[in-house]
């Protein structure tokens, strides 16, 4: 199982989860997923500390680019990477001092949109 460190807390995750569920349901976060999942908003980003997978999918690169925040080392989208190796992160976005009134739409156990891959 690959091990999942949230804002300096460790927790191990199921390899394959898809990190935004990963962050909610171990990690117990309560980190912004705006559009549940679907890489159309950018509430669900992180950054990586350490471990920052090496592959992106199209959907990801392009709204970052979008948004202009591609350039921003180790600044992903948690909706659209799935946790197969150990990784270090910090949350960006948390529902607590949002003024939301809860942390987005429910988000599937797949990555959506269906992910094309590509690299960094």
């Amino acid at each position: 199982m690959p091990k999942l460190t949230i804002d300096g807390v460790a927790v191990e995750v199921p390899a394959g989860k898809r990190l935004v569920n990963a962050i909610e349901t171990e990690g117990k976060t309560d980190q912004l997923h705006n559009c549940g999942g679907h890489a159309a908003c950018t509430s669900c980003r992180v950054l990586f500390v350490a471990g920052e997978p090496n592959k992106i999918t199209v959907a990801e690169k392009e709204l970052l680019a979008a948004r202009g925040l591609e350039t921003t080392k180790g600044l992903r989208l948690s909706c659209q990477l799935l946790c197969e190796q150990d990784m270090e992160i910090k949350i960006i976005s948390r529902l607590a001092g949002s003024g939301r009134k809860d942390v987005g739409k429910p988000t599937g156990d797949q990555i959506d949109p269906p992910p094309v891959w590509t690299t960094l």
